[in-house]
């Protein structure tokens, strides 16, 4: 059985990934998880309805079929802790209107993160020239500013995969412990949780989203920490847990979190 939940898990309703919500749970039973949850993307509430793209989101009118969906499944599995989660990217200028889309929906937690700078969607491999077209340094700042202003907001209760600019291999040749400082200070204030994500170890990267001494920081400033595979196929339910959890103890914590209807539940790491 894993010791760790798995927050992280996308369904083909968001367009991107594969497999019925059922699945998911299935494959976390298959796996040993108890508390695990779904986190579909919002729809692109910061685009014209004309212009989002049904391969990155869910559409708008599928939001509250979405929450239906994940209410029946816990009903149906009284012995799973599962989570009604969301992941939802954070625009800045565009906070008014995704506290309006969240608002009155039922969510377990709500996960942030950040795919955009300026437009451009740095994790996307179909746009990967764009790295030559950068100055990486500069990059890595504009991103982790970026951050810091999603745990601002207010919007989120977990910041996802909060390196996820390093995806794909391109290194800063600076030292990255104060941006990493100043993240982790930000998440501390707002009350935020750090998310340690395991699709890192599947990207060019080969390295768990956030590194090691970014969890460090966040360790050291008191910020609670959660777990997610970023499922997009329900075999990946659950993958590299144990890497996870040995960067967890290596960063010095103890326990971990899961939510009930915004709030955080504290799980101790087993020994």
């Amino acid at each position: 059985m894993s010791v760790l939940p798995d927050l992280h898990w996308h369904t083909r309703r968001c367009g991107h990934a594969a497999g019925g919500m059922e699945e998911y749970v299935a494959a976390a039973r298959a796996a040993g998880i108890r508390c695990g949850g779904f986190a579909d993307h919002i729809p692109m509430y910061w685009l014209p309805r004309e212009r989002r793209d049904p391969g990155v989101a869910m559409a708008e009118e599928e939001l509250p079929r979405y929450v239906s969906r994940v209410k029946q499944l816990q009903r149906e599995n009284p012995d799973l802790q599962l989570g009604l989660g969301i992941e939802a990217d954070y625009i800045p200028g565009w906070e008014g209107r995704l506290g309006e889309l969240l608002s009155g929906l039922p969510f377990d937690y709500v996960i942030g993160s950040v795919h955009y700078l300026d437009g451009w969607g740095f994790d996307n491999p179909a746009l990967l020239a764009e790295y030559d077209r950068r100055d990486i340094d500069r990059l890595y700042r504009e991103y982790f500013e970026q951050l810091c202003r999603a745990a601002a907001s207010g919007l989120f209760d977990v910041l996802a995969h909060p390196d996820l600019i390093k995806k794909f291999g391109f290194r800063a040749s600076m030292d990255l412990n104060p941006l990493y400082a100043d993240a982790a200070r930000e998440l501390a204030e707002s009350g935020v949780c750090v998310e340690v994500n395991t699709a890192g170890l599947a990207a060019p990267v080969r390295e768990i989203y956030p590194a090691l001494e970014f969890l460090v920081h966040c360790r050291r400033r008191g910020v609670p920490a959660t777990v997610g595979s970023d499922a997009h196929r329900p075999e990946q339910v659950g993958r590299h847990m144990g890497e996870a959890l040995q960067l967890l103890r290596r960063a010095g914590y103890r326990e971990v979190v899961i939510f009930k209807q915004r709030k955080p539940v504290f799980l101790p790491l087993e020994d």
